[in-house]
């Protein structure tokens, strides 16, 4: 699940979401994952130290939504690059925030410093301080709480939203079930396992005419060709 909210209705941005998604915390932010170093004396297979977070419970990893993925170490300090899977990078990596990582349990990474360079955020993360450690991240999935994430305007859904989703035509056929979400606000596709294979099907309102998270249901009303010339045979 990723913190890229598919729009079927309103091809624009949903909004800044502010705070809405980070609450302010009062804590301590010295609480990081450590990463374990290369010229550590721990045992190689030893998981990473996990410290405790400043929330009293930290959620289930499945239950999180993604938000970036750690492309690689940068430069000398600690520093990371980081794909963003998130329409709201600046609030996503803000300084302060706190992201989580599962690197042999589940715990929480804080944003130290970030700056932005050809569009990905180059992040330091408090307790990561040499490029042991930070490639120590590299391939971590990044995420958060679901209940961090900001209220959307109608007509626009989160990403986990959607998959699971069952998708029929307006004449009661089914098509097959949302695996994924491809592309960006307002050019979002929905990827779908059918019998013949991936299909893709573009997330606008005049073809998805009915999305219902929460019945896992989608209506679609496909122009004539599009089922056959969007399948991606697997």
């Amino acid at each position: 699940m990723a913190d890229n909210p598919g729009n079927s209705g309103n091809p624009g941005n949903p909004g800044n979401p502010g705070n809405s998604d980070n609450p302010g915390n009062s804590c301590n932010f010295g609480n990081p994952v450590i990463p374990p170093s290369r010229h550590s004396a721990a045992p190689p297979s030893r998981p990473p130290a996990i410290l405790p977070s400043c929330n009293p419970a930290i959620p289930e990893w499945g239950s999180m939504a993604v938000v970036g993925r750690v492309a690689r170490a940068h430069g000398i300090r600690g520093q990371v690059i980081v794909n963003i899977e998130t329409d709201f990078p600046e609030e996503r990596f803000r300084p302060g925030a706190e992201l989580f990582v599962d690197r042999g349990g589940v715990g929480p990474l804080i944003v130290g410093t970030v700056r932005f360079q050809h569009d990905r955020p180059v992040i330091g993360f408090l307790g990561v301080d040499d490029m042991d450690g930070a490639t120590a991240l590299a391939g971590a999935e990044l995420r958060v709480p679901i209940d961090r994430l900001a209220a959307l305007p109608e007509g626009a859904f989160y990403h986990h939203d959607l998959i699971g989703c069952q998708v029929h035509t307006v004449d009661g056929a089914p098509v097959g079930a949302v695996t994924g979400v491809e592309g960006t606000i307002g050019r979002s596709r929905l990827v779908l396992d059918t019998e013949r294979g991936e299909l893709l099907i573009p997330l606008v309102s005049e073809i998805c005419t009915t999305i219902d998270p929460v019945a896992k249901r989608i209506v679609i009303d496909p122009p004539e060709g599009l089922l056959e010339l969007n399948t991606r045979a697997t």
